[in-house]
């Protein structure tokens, strides 16, 4: 059971939703996460460490450059040394390998990251198992993966939105008076950068873990039965409110976007975020919950400062 005094400092991390459910409040936890990265990265800088990230962005997709803008003004908000690749969608693949290589060797960077999608002309899995694992903040290289997989969380990058989930879930945790070790978790997805590194974080916490996935038989038992739901299934609310156990802990990893009411300005049907949950029905039953948008979302960027600040650090072999 968490103390009294780690529940009282949850309060203002998790805000009541006027429902039986907690709102996990991912933007206000993800600031948290950042004022530390910045005020840790100040020291190291202080003792002349500066974590440094390198973002590659190849072609002009809107989103992808939307994505991309939000990552570097992070970078430079917690003071890394932060430089970003505009490439043009007619790189090639050996260019685009050359410029791996020399980051690779870069001592100023200590984080790579590869915006994707990239262009079909490009194999994707290529570049991104050219980067180095000591520089994959990512956490998609499979030096990371497998050391995730072995429950080497010392000296693993671990992918940011499974890492982000996991410290909700934490704060959730602590807040309700609950425990993670022991409690029966389902994670509704199988992907190598959710649903599988995510299971492997719950199994390190001790949790007796399920992965379900849109196949799965009588999926509405197996997720009824957990302490603990994390859908990621990438299907606008397939996991329907009444499923969820009455008290459990839930994260939506799901970012959908689907039809709204009315017109925009522009004329042009309006559309509105959902999460993988049915997130009205589940909050009259769930503990805690986390919202889309504002959940797992801003947990994401956090992480990837979190992993650059740590992959700088284990380039001079300190913990």
């Amino acid at each position: 059971m968490a103390s009294a005094a780690a529940t009282d400092r949850q309060a203002d991390i998790l805000r009541p939703s006027g429902q039986k459910a907690l709102l996990i409040d991912g933007k206000k936890i993800s600031e948290i996460v950042l004022a530390e990265v910045a005020a840790e990265a100040k020291a190291l800088t202080a003792k002349g460490l500066k974590p440094g990230l390198a973002v590659i962005l190849v072609g002009d997709n809107p989103a992808s450059q939307v994505y991309v803008r939000s990552k570097s003004k992070a970078a430079q908000a917690c003071g890394f040394h932060s430089v970003q690749y505009d490439l043009p969608d007619s790189v090639s693949e050996t260019e685009l390998l050359a410029r791996v290589d020399r980051l690779n060797s870069d001592p100023a960077i200590h984080g790579i990251l590869i915006q994707l999608p990239l262009p079909s002309a490009i194999h994707a899995t290529r570049v991104l198992e050219r980067v180095s694992p000591l520089k994959d903040v990512d956490g998609f290289h499979p030096f990371n993966a497998g050391l995730l997989s072995i429950g080497d969380l010392e000296r693993a990058l671990v992918p940011c939105t499974p890492a982000g989930s996991m410290l909700l879930l934490e704060r959730a945790a602590a807040a309700l008076g609950a425990e993670i070790s022991g409690a029966d978790a389902v994670v509704v997805g199988r992907s190598n950068i959710v649903g599988k590194p995510m299971a492997q974080l719950l199994l390190s916490r001790n949790a007796t873990v399920t992965i379900a996935h849109s196949r799965s038989r009588d999926l509405k038992a197996i997720v009824g039965r957990a302490d603990i739901v994390v859908a990621a299934v990438g299907r606008p609310e397939m996991i329907r409110g009444e499923w969820i156990k009455d008290g459990a802990m839930v994260v939506d990893v799901g970012i959908n976007r689907v039809p709204g009411q009315g017109l925009d300005a522009q004329g042009r049907p309006k559309t509105r975020l959902v999460g993988d949950v049915a997130f009205g029905p589940a909050l009259e039953r769930a503990g805690a919950i986390t919202p889309v948008p504002g959940g797992v979302g801003p947990m994401t960027i956090a992480m990837l400062m979190a992993n650059t600040l740590r992959a700088a650090k284990l380039s001079r072999g300190l913990s």
